[in-house]
């Protein structure tokens, strides 16, 4: 299919850099992105001299990207403590990048041609990567670990607090999107980057309570750290995006949360530890070596005592840039709504391990496809199951878990977490897609 997705995708991109501020300086060529340096190592690591040689890495250098999103940190945690150096993997640059089509557009040209190997990305681009669906040509992917569940939210402007609007008002959103619509006013709600996570976060909550994504209000997408500038001028009515980007639109006052995604699906798959396939291919340990490293500092950061050096380390300038304000709350799990809703110790905020958090279940990326295929991102006829065995490589998550001697109880039995319910009541069974599919009123198929 193809190329026609792919013109739809840059259209789609081309239209909104035209529509919102700022937006048109941060997806366009690679050069957008900036290295951050490498701090010295905060804890004792065990030095690479101690690898055994037979699992020495093929290389120690690997470039790569991350977003300003606080599910990146697990990279960012591997390089500043050392654990990538643990493994010998002692040149790994971390790499900001401005947006997720610069994240694609650096993953296609590879370290070798000034891009980078690997990234901190949304969980469905390595599939549509791999499937040509958004590159220039089909570029070969891998998932190598999940790197957090839950942790993103649903935020509108401040113009509708007060409708008050949560997990269970998608039909009175509707209501308000239909009314402003009559009136003669385009109703825009922005996501991050077309099929990614969060552009099927909103259009599921939407269509839920009867809303026409494309139709009924206009979807279009703005790189995360953009979000609540964007908001601000009034250049959409909502969006949904990772942390820290909600919190720090309520600490600024610019409008709240109407749900944050855990409430949509209980401990869903987010963002992915991804790497080209032929790099993995090229250099199997050093791939495994920093899979290790990667899975270390998830533990690492979900555990209670490391949650603020966490915040502390990510919210400098040469990481996020961002106030440790506007990012240590909702990573304790803390939710200010921002409408006068405050949970504590919610247990569907970021998780990072807990709770098989990084283990990539292969049925997870079957529901990524079938919504892909649902919005009209892929043609009903695509394989799924053979997308997903090709890109998905939990076999080698289990290989760098076994190594790190991760207790058996903590490595999933299966590549399947079974049948997920929504909150509105739909189920996702991953051994039937196609039912799925047929339940759904809204869909573009």
């Amino acid at each position: 299919m193809s190329k026609l997705s792919r013109r739809k995708f840059l259209l789609t991109a081309g239209v909104t850099a035209a529509g919102t501020i700022f937006v048109h300086g941060c997806t366009s060529g690679t050069n957008s992105s900036t290295t951050a340096s490498n701090s010295s190592p905060a804890t004792t690591v065990v030095p690479a001299a101690n690898i055994n040689p037979a699992d020495a890495p093929e290389t120690p250098t690997a470039t790569l990207g991350f977003i300003a999103l606080t599910d990146s940190s697990p990279l960012i945690i591997a390089l500043e403590k050392g654990f990538f150096a643990k493994y010998g993997m002692t040149d790994v640059k971390v790499v900001k990048q401005a947006s997720w089509p610069v994240t694609r557009d650096n993953l296609e040209l590879g370290s070798g041609g000034g891009g980078i190997d690997g990234a901190h990305i949304l969980s469905p681009m390595p599939h549509l990567m791999t499937l040509g669906t958004i590159t220039k040509q089909p570029v070969p992917m891998y998932i190598l670990a999940r790197l957090n569940t839950n942790g993103q939210a649903i935020s509108l402007g401040k113009d509708y607090l007060d409708a008050k609007l949560t997990i269970n008002d998608s039909a009175k959103f509707r209501d308000i999107v239909l009314a402003a619509k009559n009136s003669g006013k385009e109703v825009k709600g922005a996501m991050t980057f077309p099929g990614g996570t969060h552009d099927l976060w909103i259009r599921y909550w939407l269509a839920s309570g009867g809303t026409v994504p494309d139709t009924d209000i206009s979807i279009i997408p703005v790189p995360p750290a953009q979000m609540v500038a964007n908001m601000k001028v009034g250049n959409m009515e909502g969006f949904c995006v990772g942390e820290p980007w909600n919190a720090q639109l309520v600490n600024q006052k610019a409008g709240y949360t109407a749900l944050i995604t855990g409430e949509l699906w209980k401990d869903h798959p987010e963002k992915a530890f991804s790497m080209r396939a032929d790099w993995v291919d090229k250099n199997p340990k050093a791939a495994k070596a920093l899979t290790m490293a990667v899975l270390e500092a998830q533990q690492w950061c979900d555990q209670p005592e490391n949650v603020e050096e966490m915040c502390q380390i990510v919210s400098q300038d040469k990481w996020f840039k961002v106030p440790f304000k506007d990012i240590i709350e909702r990573s304790k799990g803390n939710i200010d709504f921002g409408d006068g809703r405050v949970i504590q110790a919610s247990p569907v905020a970021m998780k990072f391990w807990r709770d098989n958090a990084s283990y990539p279940y292969k049925s997870h990326d079957m529901w990524f496809l079938t919504e892909d295929i649902r919005w009209g991102y892929l043609p009903p006829d695509v394989d799924i199951k053979a997308t997903v065995d090709k890109v998905n490589r939990e076999d080698l998550w289990r290989e760098a878990a076994k190594s790190l001697s991760v207790p058996a109880d903590q490595i999933p039995a299966t590549t399947s977490r079974g049948v997920e319910t929504f909150f509105d009541g739909v189920q996702f069974n991953p051994d039937d897609p196609q039912a799925y599919l047929n339940s759904l009123a809204i869909k573009k198929i």
